[in-house]
């Protein structure tokens, strides 16, 4: 199982708001997405992601995409 830790990762750092993300994501990456688009990211785990975002969200927020997902392999039951 992915689990999607952007906010996790924005509070690591001290951005505490979708207009702080954007806005640094345009500073610091010259990336723009739309308010619609960073709310998105912000309230669900995104089923896919073009690999600029994921660079832009990346260089932004000095981390790697294994920061931003974790992954929980399913736990194994006996006798399954």
């Amino acid at each position: 199982m992915l689990e999607w830790m952007l906010r996790n990762v924005m509070a690591k750092r001290g951005i505490w708001s979708g207009a702080a993300l954007a806005r640094l994501m345009k500073e610091k990456a010259d990336y723009s997405l739309s308010a619609a688009s960073i709310s998105a990211l912000l309230t669900s785990q995104p089923r896919q992601m073009k690999a600029e975002t994921l660079d832009a969200l990346c260089t932004t927020l000095e981390c790697t995409p294994g920061d931003l997902w974790v992954h929980t392999p399913p736990s194994k039951t006996k006798g399954a």
